[in-house]
């Protein structure tokens, strides 16, 4: 069982755009039974909130449904559970490192990392731009799951 975590400030925009995505691609090849996928936050802010409506809409836009998930906070025994801790940004990942007190294993990587790049994806809730973060998250994702499957 491989056990994936996707990780934003707030666990309502860029990493459950993530988990959702990466579920459907693992869907598509058959391979669920294989994958726990889930999404949290690094704030308290959004705790508790659903997915915000803009990447509700992209995810709906690419038959993707986000129902029921509403915003978590990671927490320290999350890096015991996951085997991979992903981040959107690096300021994700010194969040992370501060909640998980360290990362002995390699665990904690940017997204985009995957597909050979250290650039951040753009938060939309500052940006508004949904479809570069949809574009951006699928290009990470596609990249992992190709690590993940080969």
């Amino acid at each position: 069982m491989i056990k994936v975590l996707f990780v934003c400030h707030g666990n309502i925009c860029r990493s459950p755009m993530a988990e959702f995505v990466f579920k459907d691609m693992v869907k598509k090849i058959g391979r669920e039974k294989d994958f726990i996928i889930a999404s949290a936050a690094t704030s308290t802010e959004e705790i508790g909130n659903s997915v915000h409506r803009g990447t509700r809409q992209k995810l709906m836009e690419h038959g993707i449904s986000c129902s029921g998930k509403t915003a978590i906070q990671l927490t320290k025994s999350d890096y015991d559970t996951y085997d991979y801790l992903i981040a959107m940004d690096s300021a994700n990942v010194s969040n992370m490192l501060r909640i998980c007190q360290s990362d002995p294993q390699g665990k904690i990587k940017k997204l985009l990392e995957y597909a050979g790049s250290s650039r951040d994806i753009a938060d939309p809730w500052y940006t508004g731009n949904f479809d570069m973060t949809y574009n951006d998250v699928v290009e990470g994702c596609s990249a992992l799951l190709e690590l993940l499957c080969n």
